[in-house]
């Protein structure tokens, strides 16, 4: 099989040959990517962040405000909550990744987030969201869905936990959630509360409880949807075109992994704003007519797991694709 280095185009790219061994240096860790940060009240911001993959183990994050730290949570969290804010405010947020030899990372792209004004004299919480109800997605993840609350001002976020721990947050308009990074075969309690300006909480909505898939995820429903792949000749070459929509998961995905003739060929890493919609890219794939390759892709999702694969796209140089 010939063999073709892949490498982004228009994106910040890992680039190899396929077979290449990774994650062999001692390095300290990256910067975090898919890093947001979204008001959950007026005195409240929630941050999150896509896990980061290092050749040692991740022991913490530290959430930075500005230039001073606020939150340092543990290398199993991908998400803090910064309280003590001021209303009105806009903040600037970047995290950073320290693994277990106490190497600090470099900081991610800064996010801004804004709290809402303040709301004197508050006492009314939202009412409880309704009709909860929720699916598994695998052995790794579940989609939890809820009517909106109601509130006498505005529900400024829904804080969604699993048990008695608060494990996410979406904003106010936001009524539906998936969940990541689960164990296969084992039992779930789910429940969502509305948040309103205040800081004032409403009851629990109705307890979710899911049992995920046993044995390996197949994952279809975190796997990169309509894929597709095509081939087009420029200054006497052939390039391999790849699109496909991003799995639909909380947080961002900014890393994908190709497949290219059964075999891991590279991995795709966005370093400014990951598309939420459709994505493209574009390899080399050499100046022979009539090569035939097969193509497959998978994101790796915000707790830093793989998802499932795509659907797998044979195409030919000089040819279109087969379906």
């Amino acid at each position: 099989m010939r063999r073709v280095l892949l490498c982004g185009v228009l994106l910040v790219a890992s680039c190899g040959w396929a077979g290449a061994d990774e994650g062999e240096d001692d390095r300290p860790p990256g910067a975090p990517t898919g890093v947001t940060a979204e008001a959950g009240s007026a005195t409240s911001v929630h941050v999150m962040w896509n896990t980061v993959t290092s050749a040692a183990r991740i022991a913490g994050y530290e959430v930075y405000r500005g230039h001073r730290k606020v939150e340092d949570v543990p290398g199993s969290a991908h998400m803090a909550d910064v309280t003590g804010l001021r209303a009105s405010t806009v903040y600037v947020f970047t995290v950073r990744a320290r693994d277990a030899e106490g190497r600090l990372g470099p900081g991610s792209r800064e996010v801004r987030a804004t709290t809402p004004a303040a709301v004197a004299a508050d006492r009314s919480a939202p009412t409880r969201p309704g009709r909860t109800t929720g699916r598994t997605v695998g052995s790794r993840a579940v989609q939890l869905s809820w009517s909106p609350s109601t509130d006498n001002r505005a529900v400024v976020s829904y804080d969604v936990y699993q048990g008695s721990v608060k494990i996410h947050s979406v904003g106010g308009g936001q009524t539906a959630t998936v969940v990541t990074g689960l164990r296969p075969g084992s039992r779930y309690a789910f429940t969502v509360r509305a948040r309103d300006a205040a800081d004032n909480v409403s009851p629990d909505g109705a307890a979710v409880r899911l049992t995920t898939a046993p044995g390996a995820d197949d994952g279809r429903d975190t796997a990169p949807g309509d894929f597709r792949a095509t081939t087009h000749r420029a200054d006497g070459a052939y390039y391999v075109d790849l699109s496909w929509i991003p799995p639909r998961v909380d947080g961002v995905v900014t890393e994908y992994g190709i497949e290219l003739d059964g075999r891991p060929a590279t991995s795709l890493v966005w370093g400014g704003t990951a598309p939420r919609e459709r994505a493209s890219h574009s390899f080399y794939a050499g100046r022979d007519s009539g090569v035939e390759h097969r193509v497959r892709i998978r994101a790796r999702l915000p707790d830093g797991t793989w998802g499932a694969f795509s659907v797998e796209r044979t195409v030919t140089t000089g040819d279109t694709v087969r379906p």
